[in-house]
């Protein structure tokens, strides 16, 4: 049943698929978000009780659940990775870490400047934004780990494992406003049922989300297809690409 993956354990046809894939994901992107930010910026109605203050939803929301869907996808690559001994999840794990650890630090700050006019402080030590700490902390100890030694197979088998073990914190930041009491809001567009917001700006929130989504999988291309290259510098095809490129670089 998955025969047709097969192929794509090759690094050579992985690294061309994502050459493939990127231009697309870069063109959606470009569009959802120039669509979804104006929307929600300029046309969808002020929230009646925080005002235009709010809009800065329409970014912090987006990158708190791409820190959360990231790393749970770095988790389970790096899971299938260790059983399987796929020689690509490492590089894909190397490829999301850096990229989900952005979106973390790009929440908490647009979390902090949302919660000064609302709470009236930067920071609290609130359920919801320790755990999302937390989780910027265990991206950069995944990162640190990728560069901590010179074998990568080992340095991709310890990163795997801190990525698999700190999954665990990612259910604990979605549900930690209906495990403790905190001043941080629940749930309103991902809760089950009828998300709790006016169709007006509940769907440019939908294509900010999506925008941002495929933006971020442009760039694991670009970063997956760097460190595709970096793993297999002495195979004959990537010699052979270093080549044409020169060559095309001596034409020009």
């Amino acid at each position: 049943m998955w025969k047709w993956l097969h192929p794509y354990a090759n690094p050579e046809t992985s690294y061309q698929l994502a050459g493939r894939l990127q231009p697309w994901f870069t063109g959606l992107s470009a569009v959802l978000l120039l669509i979804g930010l104006v929307w929600a910026l300029a046309f969808a109605p002020a929230d009646y009780q925080q005002g235009d203050s709010f809009r800065i939803f329409y970014i912090h929301v987006p990158a708190a659940i791409l820190s959360m869907g990231l790393y749970t996808s770095m988790a389970i690559i790096a899971f299938t990775g260790l059983v399987w001994q796929l020689k690509l999840a490492d590089a894909s794990t190397a490829a999301l870490a850096p990229i989900g650890a952005v979106f973390t630090a790009i929440a908490l700050f647009t979390g902090a400047a949302w919660g000064k006019p609302m709470w009236g402080t930067w920071w609290i030590w609130d359920a919801r934004l320790t755990s999302e700490l937390i989780l910027l902390f265990l991206y950069l100890g995944v990162i640190a780990l990728h560069n901590a030694f010179e074998d990568k197979a080992l340095a991709g088998k310890a990163a795997g494992i801190l990525a698999i073990v700190g999954v665990v914190n990612v259910p604990i930041i979605h549900y930690s406003v209906e495990w403790w009491n905190t001043l941080h809001q629940g749930a309103t567009v991902t809760k089950f049922g009828r998300p709790a917001m006016a169709p007006e700006m509940y769907w440019p929130f939908l294509l900010c989300l999506f925008g941002f989504a495929f933006m971020t999988a442009a760039i694991v291309c670009m970063r997956f297809r760097t460190e595709v290259l970096a793993r297999n510098a002495m195979r004959p095809w990537v010699r052979a690409l270093a080549l044409q490129a020169s060559e095309s670089q001596e034409a020009k």
